[in-house]
C-alpha cells in the first residue's frame, strides 16, 4: 500500500474500534457517536452540522471539506446497527476483536467500516486544494427503513446544495453496484369478532382471514418466480414477496378478534410495486372483507405503511460509476437485492449514486459480524485512489 493508504488503514482501524464501542442499535439514540465524530472532525478543522430527528434523540451529520459550491462528491454511510439480542455472539458485540485476519463487532461490516475509512481519509482531503467539495453524510435509522437520511436530503434540497455525485459505502466487497431492488413494507391489522369457539361461525376469525391473505401473498410470490419480470444481474433475479411476522389469538377456545402480520416486497426495476399492492388490496376488498362485514361491518383489514425505499437503477456509463470503478480498480459492476440509501439520493435529489464499500453483506446482521482486514485494506486503497483522482481534477 502507498503511504497515504497505510495512514488511512491504520487510522480507520482505530476509528472503527472506537465507533463499534457505541451501541447505536436503531431504537437507541446515536447522539454519543455523533458527538464523537464531531469532535474528531473539529480536531481536523472540518466543519459539520447536524440534522436532528423530530424526537431530538438522533441526528444526521453533514460535513464539507473544500469549497462550499455545487458539484463535488458525497460519501454516505449510516451508523445505526441491528440488534444483538437473541444472537449467539462469542464475545461482547460492542468491543471490536481482531482474530484470524478479521475484525469482529456489531456494525464492523454494516457499515461502520466504510464510515471509519471515510473519516480516516478526511484529514487527507483537508490537505488538498480541492476544486470541488467532498461531503460526508452520516445518517441514522437506515436499518429500519432508511428513515434518517430523508431529513438530511430534504435539508440539502432546501439549501440548494447540489453535489454532483454520491457513493454509498454499503458492503459490496468493493464491487461498484449500479442497481438495487426497491422495498415496500406494510403491516396488516385484521379486525375480527370474538366468540366462544363452539360458536365459531357466528364470529369472524381474524387469524384465519389473515392466513388467507398471507396465502395470497405467497401465491403472488410463486408467480413472480415462475413468470415475473427478471434481471439476471441480481443475485435473486425476480421480485420477492415475503411475510416476516404474524401475531394473533389468545386461546384455542376463543375466536380471535385481531391478528397482525408484517409483509414486504422487494422488486426489480422492471416491476411496478403499485400494481403488486393494488392486486393484493383488490383481493382483500373483493374476496375477504365482504364475508367479514356480512357478520359485522366493523371487521376488516387495515394496511399500514412501514417503509418505502425506492430502488436504484443508474446507467453504468454515469461518471460516478466510472469513478467508483477506477478507485476500486475494477471493470465490473453488479446489482443487489438489498435496499440502500442510494435510491433516496437518486430519487429525492437527482444525485447520480453508486453503492461501493468494503465488507461482504453475507457477514452483516449475524452473530459475530466481521469485516476482514483484507477488505479494510482494499477500502483504504479505494480512498487513496480517490485522493489521486481529486488531485488531478
Amino acid at each position: 500500500m502507498s503511504a497515504a493508504a497505510e495512514r488511512i488503514f491504520e487510522r480507520g482501524k482505530k476509528l472503527l474500534k472506537e465507533m463499534v464501542a457505541f451501541d447505536t442499535v436503531s431504537h437507541r439514540s446515536n447522539l454519543g457517536l455523533i458527538e464523537y465524530i464531531e469532535d474528531y472532525l473539529n480536531s481536523n478543522q472540518i466543519p459539520s452540522y447536524r440534522v436532528v430527528s423530530e424526537c431530538g434523540e438522533k441526528a444526521n451529520l453533514f460535513a464539507t471539506i473544500g469549497p462550499e459550491k455545487e458539484g463535488g462528491l458525497i460519501l454516505s454511510g449510516h451508523v445505526d446497527v441491528v440488534p444483538v439480542e437473541g444472537q449467539a455472539w462469542t464475545h461482547d458485540p460492542f468491543d471490536l476483536v481482531e482474530r484470524d485476519g478479521k475484525l469482529f463487532g456489531r456494525g464492523s461490516c454494516d457499515m461502520k467500516g466504510f464510515v471509519s475509512l471515510a473519516l480516516a481519509a478526511a484529514p487527507e482531503f483537508k490537505q488538498m486544494d480541492l476544486s470541488r467539495p467532498v461531503h460526508l453524510a452520516i445518517s441514522y435509522d437506515e436499518e429500519v427503513g432508511c428513515l434518517g437520511v430523508r431529513g438530511l436530503i430534504d435539508d440539502l434540497v432546501k439549501k440548494s446544495l447540489r453535489p454532483g455525485m454520491c457513493i454509498v459505502g454499503e458492503p459490496t466487497s468493493m464491487q461498484p453496484v449500479v442497481a438495487h431492488k426497491g422495498k415496500w413494507s406494510y403491516r396488516a391489522v385484521v379486525t375480527g369478532l370474538e366468540r366462544h369457539s363452539s360458536l365459531a361461525p357466528q364470529g369472524v376469525n381474524a387469524v384465519e382471514y389473515a392466513a388467507e391473505a398471507i396465502t395470497f401473498l405467497r401465491k403472488m410470490h410463486r408467480e413472480k418466480i415462475k413468470d415475473g419480470a427478471r434481471d439476471e444481474m441480481f443475485d435473486l433475479p425476480h421480485t420477492t414477496i415475503h411475510v416476516g411476522v404474524v401475531n394473533g389469538g389468545s386461546a384455542v377456545n376463543i375466536v380471535p378478534n385481531q391478528c397482525t402480520f408484517d409483509f414486504e416486497f422487494r422488486y426489480v426495476p422492471a416491476d411496478n410495486p403499485q400494481e403488486i399492492m393494488d392486486r393484493f388490496t383488490a383481493f382483500i376488498k373483493n374476496d375477504l372483507e365482504p364475508e367479514m362485514k356480512a357478520i359485522d361491518p366493523n371487521c376488516g383489514f387495515q394496511l399500514i405503511e412501514r417503509s418505502v425505499i425506492p430502488g436504484l437503477n443508474i446507467d453504468a456509463d454515469e461518471d460516478v460509476v466510472r469513478l467508483a470503478k477506477a478507485c476500486a480498480s475494477r471493470n465490473d459492476h453488479g446489482k443487489v437485492a438489498y435496499g440502500t440509501e442510494a435510491g433516496l439520493f437518486h430519487s429525492m435529489a437527482d444525485i447520480p449514486t453508486v453503492v461501493c464499500g468494503p465488507g461482504d453483506i453475507a457477514q452483516a446482521h449475524r452473530p459475530d459480524e466481521f469485516i476482514s482486514l483484507e477488505q479494510l485494506r482494499k477500502g483504504s486503497e479505494f480512498f487513496d485512489r480517490l485522493l489521486g483522482r481529486l488531485a488531478t481534477q
